[in-house]
């Protein structure tokens, strides 16, 4: 089996030196990067599964080279970065991240990060869901097929793409895409934040966490006539989000 490639983005030799090193003990192959032209020049030719991507690179905005990388490119991206502020963590869930990661960092945690995004890259499997408050009786939808449908849209679970009515593709990230599967995959239910945040990111919410509001608003943008007036994914006061539309099995 070949080993899944990780892009190591720091300015700091030393860090990116010590991330190298642990991540081949735990079966990576592994590219030290140290500016974001490095890594926009090595994607074209050695595309990795997953970038680490440090933030305070010196002359370079950070989050302009993880829009640039979500634009371009699918992947992974888990941002690690010394800036704690919660408003920089909004902004690179926002501009695609999959994940974000302060200094200093437990590299044990860090690997299981990374193994967790990897994982939710794998085509997914349409699994129910445990219990959680609902507004129906709705059941999550049985697997029949590995593409779901909505409204004209085309979900392919197996190609993880999503096509609009027009059968143009439109792009998501990691986080989006799981976000949408499993919201289109128990249609007709109130999901709890909770209950988003453990199947997409396979954690529990820490207080305040807004990962799932800020994906949320994300796709409503890609999804919405009107992201401000959602028909699609609807909010529930004190109890989390809602598909609408009805789903199901396409070809």
């Amino acid at each position: 089996m070949t080993a899944q490639h990780i892009a190591v983005v720091d300015d700091e030799t030393a860090i990116t030196e010590l991330l190298a090193h642990y991540l081949a003990t735990h079966g990576f192959r592994t590219t030290q990067l140290h500016s974001g032209r490095d890594l926009m020049a090595l994607m074209p030719s050695d595309p990795p599964e997953l970038v680490l991507l440090d933030l305070g690179l010196p002359g370079e905005d950070g989050f302009a080279i993880a829009r640039q990388l979500r634009e371009h490119w699918r992947c992974g991206l888990v941002i690690i970065t010394g800036r704690g502020d919660s408003v920089d963590k909004v902004v690179g869930l926002e501009v695609g991240a999959d994940d974000y990661v302060t200094k200093p960092f437990d590299l044990r945690e860090l690997v299981a990060r990374i193994k967790a995004v990897l994982r939710r890259m794998e085509p997914p499997t349409l699994a129910v869901a445990a219990p959680v408050p609902a507004a129906s009786p709705a059941a999550p939808l049985a697997p029949s097929g590995p593409a779901l449908g909505f409204l004209g849209w085309r979900l392919d679970l197996a190609a993880r793409r999503l096509d609009d009515p027009a059968g143009a593709e439109v792009r998501l990230t990691t986080g989006e895409f799981e976000l949408l599967a499993t919201l289109a995959q128990h249609g007709g239910r109130v999901l709890s934040r909770d209950f988003l945040l453990e199947q997409t990111r396979g954690r529990e919410a820490a207080p305040f966490d807004r990962t799932i509001d800020v994906q949320v608003g994300r796709l409503r943008k890609k999804l919405e006539a009107d992201p401000e007036n959602p028909q699609i994914i609807k909010s529930v006061r004190g109890a989390g989000y809602i598909f609408i539309p009805p789903v199901g099995p396409v070809a």
